[in-house]
């Protein structure tokens, strides 16, 4: 029997990262982000299945569109808005921004620009779960893109020969910047992938929430008990790469096909043919979440840039003398030949 109420906890899940998306876009079409970089993750919001099947002691890795999940995982919308306005009160205090967000409290490991780059890291977490005979699972989520790269096949075989409690998860939005994934690799299999090296292997329709909800909790349960695996989400990108990416390699037709592929409107049709919800409870709560964003926007753009003399703190070891900004060393400079 399905479970109505999980199925609105997973709605609720994906419509506060949809809102949370669409506030860092308006964020950056206002000219309050800290750099350009911004990567979306509207149509992948079925990641919340993964995050809600984990348990609050497991840990993970992002990659650069990685917003959506950490808000799936409890981060507080005000802080990493503010995070990525480059804000003092941000997670990082400002200094991670969209594409380095972290927060060991949550489990965060690190999102990581480079492709794969935090692959290794989830794996070295569950060495250390393993070693330590902690019941916990890191997660890696990375994207189509990191599926052609060496560390993500070291890091599975390593995962395997040694038992180790992490999952891979791959989010397969079809795109790696501006090539499609057919143009990338002539097998799409990717659980095949996974099985060569010994880890179990599952693509699940990322537009079915609850299919991947269900197939995340036996995965995670298996990981945790040394049965690493790789889950692949199948989604689509709505959006170019970055914001200021219009997708040129994409034509009109394509992208609204894909869009089609929305797992909130499947989840929402769901919910309402299961009476699980109406559609006036529905409106009402995207109503409440969006008021939830604005309000977190507002507070975000609100706050204090970090003061120039803390540029340093947290980059290097408490113990160890802070370097000389660079203006500093110009002007002493100055000085010196103005004499």
């Amino acid at each position: 029997m399905k479970d109505n109420q999980l199925l609105l906890a997973l709605y609720r899940d994906m419509r506060r990262i949809r809102s949370l998306e669409e506030r860092v876009s308006e964020m950056f079409v206002r000219s309050e982000t800290a750099g350009s970089m911004l990567h979306l993750s509207i149509g992948e919001e079925s990641v919340a299945g993964v995050c809600r099947a984990m348990e609050a002691k497991d840990s993970f890795t992002t990659h650069h569109r990685g917003h959506g999940i950490f808000v799936a995982r409890g981060a507080e919308p005000a802080r990493m808005l503010a995070e990525i306005a480059g804000k003092a009160n941000g997670y990082c205090r400002g200094k991670g921004g969209s594409m380095h967000i972290a927060d060991m409290g949550l489990g965060h490991l690190g999102a990581n620009a480079i492709v794969g780059g935090g692959i290794s890291h989830a794996v070295g977490a569950a060495l250390a779960y393993k070693r330590k005979k902690q019941k916990r699972v890191a997660v890696a989520f990375y994207g189509d893109g990191a599926m052609q790269q060496g560390i993500l096949y070291e890091s599975m075989n390593l995962a395997a020969l040694w038992s180790l409690p992490v999952l891979f998860c791959c989010i397969n939005n079809q795109y790696g910047m501006g090539t499609r994934v057919d143009r990338a690799t002539a097998n799409l299999a990717f659980d095949e992938r996974a099985r060569a090296f010994g880890l179990a292997g599952e693509i699940v329709d990322g537009t079915d929430i609850e299919a991947v909800h269900e197939t995340a909790e036996r995965m995670l349960a298996n990981a945790r008990e040394g049965k690493p695996g790789l889950l692949v989400l199948t989604c689509y990108r709505f959006f170019g790469h970055a914001r200021m990416d219009k997708s040129p390699y994409r034509d009109s037709a394509e992208e609204e096909q894909g869009r089609q592929r929305d797992p909130l409107k499947f989840a929402r049709e769901r919910l309402i043919a299961r009476k699980g919800a109406t559609e006036e409870n529905l409106d009402a709560l995207d109503a409440e979440i969006a008021t939830e964003m604005d309000n977190a926007l507002e507070q975000a753009i609100k706050e204090h840039l970090p003061d120039v003399s803390t540029m340093f703190e947290d980059v290097y070891a408490p113990d160890q003398p802070k370097p000389t900004p660079l203006r500093d060393r110009l002007s002493a400079i100055l000085s010196e030949t103005s004499r």
